[in-house]
């Protein structure tokens, strides 16, 4: 059987992809019981990766959750397993980058969210169609999108329903920017490798603190990061003398 997530790693970048072309990438239980394999790996790793992609094979990133799946009565592990997939995906200490072309509706569309930076191809297509289905969002949808492009926008396309193509996303926020098509595996890896020249450490703190603060508002968020600024890395002095040198 044809692996479900795919991996490839490569000077400290790991690039994870969804493999079912066929089917659109839809998100079966056993696609997310592969991903979360890798995630947890991930997660214990952060030595030997820096910087994760996320991507989809074929035309889409994700036709969203697999419905016929649902139909047969496929089920994952536990009732909140995708959810919490996506969870400690948003959680891993290392940045992620989510490169999205085609479809990435509903379901897919939260996994993409628990990335830290989208980018979308000119194909992209972003929407939330839970409404559609008569279904309520339950994998983070409510409360990452809003904070990705502001609460309004987050009503109206969960309300509408509505198909927000590459170029709008960048324009709104959901995605960081918009490049072609044949350009994006190109410069999800570009940017990929420019965090990773900089020093791990601080990206692992960034994150963190970014993430983590985002529970606080306020004087309560400035506190948090002081409190909880993890220092300086390990390499500083390393990286003073490169400096030094130029």
């Amino acid at each position: 059987m044809a692996e479900l997530v795919l991996r490839d790693e490569r000077d400290g970048l790991c690039t994870l992809t969804l493999n079912r072309p066929e089917a659109l990438n839809a998100l079966s239980p056993s696609m997310f019981i592969e991903l979360r394999a890798h995630i947890d790996d991930l997660a214990g790793r952060f030595d030997e990766i820096g910087a994760v992609i996320l991507c989809g094979a074929g035309r889409s990133f994700s036709a969203g959750n697999d419905l016929k799946a649902i139909q047969a009565g496929e089920t994952a592990p536990t009732r909140h397993f995708q959810a919490e997939t996506i969870d400690a995906m948003e959680a891993l200490p290392q940045p992620v980058i989510g490169a999205i072309q085609g479809h990435c509706y509903t379901g897919s569309l939260e996994l993409a969210l628990g990335c830290d930076i989208l980018i979308a191809a000119e194909s992209a297509r972003f929407a939330d169609t839970h409404g559609k289905w008569g279904m309520s969002p339950i994998w983070g949808m409510s409360q990452r999108l809003p904070r990705r492009v502001g609460v309004q926008r987050a009503k109206e396309m969960m309300f509408s329903g509505r198909v927000v193509r590459g170029r709008e996303a960048a324009d709104i926020g959901l995605a960081l920017e918009c490049v072609a098509d044949d350009q994006l595996p190109e410069r999800a890896e570009a940017m990929a490798r420019s965090f990773l020249a900089n020093a791990w450490f601080t990206l692992r703190a960034d994150k963190m603190l970014v993430n983590r603060g985002l529970n606080h508002v306020g004087q309560a968020g400035l506190e948090f990061e002081r409190e909880n600024n993890p220092g300086r890395s390990p390499d500083l002095e390393e990286r003073l003398a490169e400096f030094g040198k130029g």
